[in-house]
């Protein structure tokens, strides 16, 4: 059963089935292996294009309150609420057995939809962001983010990997 919440509302069993399965999934060791796999792989693409073009640049903090509090709050957002949204809401669960078509559709506009949403929301509640987050080189790497924590959701079935990689 669901919360109350979620009987009028249209889809509201499946956004409830996939919310539950994807906080209560518990990754196994492979798909942390898989999950670290990936992370590497975008960490061997990411770090030689945002160092070669200058937009990566490192600024070492040396307060750990800093640092503690930049980590506390991506940790919360982007990557909870961005996966949560992203990847939980708009995709099909693993344990929805969706068609391969199903997937691709959904995976690739969801992808369209996260990278757009970048400019869009510093065009709207966060302009302090509006020069990163429509310069060409944040697109693609969000790009490849998001490809990444969508191959990691559904090799999962966990909200958690993604959560990790973003």
């Amino acid at each position: 059963m669901f919360p109350e919440f979620f009987v009028n509302f249209p889809g509201g069993e499946v956004i409830w089935h996939r919310l539950v399965a994807a906080f209560l999934t518990i990754p196994d060791a492979q798909a942390w292996l898989w999950s670290t796999a990936l992370l590497g792989i975008y960490t061997l693409i990411a770090l030689p294009v945002g160092f070669g073009t200058g937009f990566i640049k490192i600024d070492i903090q040396k307060s750990w309150v800093v640092v503690i509090g930049v980590i506390g709050g991506s940790l919360l957002r982007p990557a909870l609420t961005e996966e949560l949204f992203f990847r939980v809401l708009l995709l099909p669960h693993p344990t929805e057995n969706a068609s391969p078509a199903a997937l691709w559709f959904w995976g690739l506009g969801g992808l369209v939809i996260f990278i757009v949403y970048h400019p869009l929301n510093a065009m709207t509640f966060f302009p302090v962001a509006g020069e990163t987050f429509i310069h060409p080189i944040f697109l693609f790497l969000a790009a490849l983010l998001g490809a990444i924590c969508t191959i990691s959701y559904w090799q999962s079935g966990s909200l958690w990997p993604p959560v990790v990689i973003h």
